[in-house]
């Protein structure tokens, strides 16, 4: 199954790893990634501050960027969620572009809703090399891509090692919301302080946060604070678990008297 990556701005420059994480897990159960360098910006910032002529532009160029992709995937809600609802509208009154537009967003998955809905991965097997305790901030922007029944507490619950701790408001906003937190700062450092004095009741050593934008304002507000907890993406969780199965099956090949013990032959 080919599978193109979208990183996403956010995650390109804050958070590398994670779209490291989302090509290991990928390719462990199948796919074949690939990544076009040409992509920049979905065009969400322009649009949601009334510069849709510009979002416009940066639409199109998405498009044309991942014509040829089978399949797209990002680790960010939010920006899948400006392709999935806002994509065809922009593109009105120009039906040719609102219809390559429609089968773009069609193509284009959340990582967690690309692993339960196309993959449909079984994470059993696999395990932490110890046990750690998560919690998990559920995003406004997942809830608008309809990612009903918490299918990423499903997967964190299925990896042994793991134990997840529920969240007090876990659907609350977290403040971010893009240009929201510039621009009512007194109200966003409010909403995660919330969020984050929420996160310190469960105990728990980490919080899921499957956006670059929710996890920067959270991070930060943790830094700041001394949180308990560190936000984390899900696909670090699901890599770090994959590693340790590779490291553990690596062990197993290698029998005791074959190790190397040092000194003259």
């Amino acid at each position: 199954m080919k599978v193109s990556l979208f990183v996403t701005c956010l995650t390109d420059l804050f958070a590398p790893d994670v779209g490291m994480a989302v090509v290991k897990t990928l390719e462990h159960f199948g796919c074949s990634v690939d990544f076009p360098a040409s992509q920049t910006c979905c065009g969400q910032p322009a649009f949601n501050n009334g510069f849709h002529a510009d979002a416009r532009e940066l639409a199109r160029r998405m498009i044309r960027v991942f014509e040829n992709s089978d399949y797209i995937v990002t680790p960010s809600g939010s920006c899948c969620a400006m392709i999935r609802d806002h994509y065809v509208h922009l593109m009105q009154p120009d039906a040719a572009w609102e219809q390559k537009a429609a089968e773009f967003a069609a193509r284009t998955y959340e990582y967690v809703e690309f692993l339960t809905k196309v993959l449909k991965v079984d994470l059993s097997k696999l395990s932490l090399p110890q046990e750690k305790t998560f919690t998990y901030h559920y995003t406004c922007h997942l809830r608008g891509l309809e990612t009903t029944g918490d299918p990423c507490i499903n997967l964190l619950k299925q990896i042994r090692n793991a134990r997840f701790v529920p969240l007090e408001k876990a659907e609350q906003c977290c403040g971010f919301g893009g240009t929201f937190a510039v621009k009512y700062s007194d109200i966003s450092r409010a909403m995660v302080m919330d969020k984050v004095n929420c996160g310190n009741k469960t105990g728990a050593q980490e919080m899921i946060v499957n956006d670059g934008g929710c996890a920067m304002n959270i991070g930060g507000a943790c830094h700041r604070n001394g949180a308990t907890f560190i936000p984390r993406h899900v696909a670090l969780v699901i890599a770090e678990a994959i590693e340790h199965a590779a490291a553990a099956a690596n062990s197993e090949k290698i029998a005791p008297g074959e190790q190397y013990s040092g000194g003259a032959s």
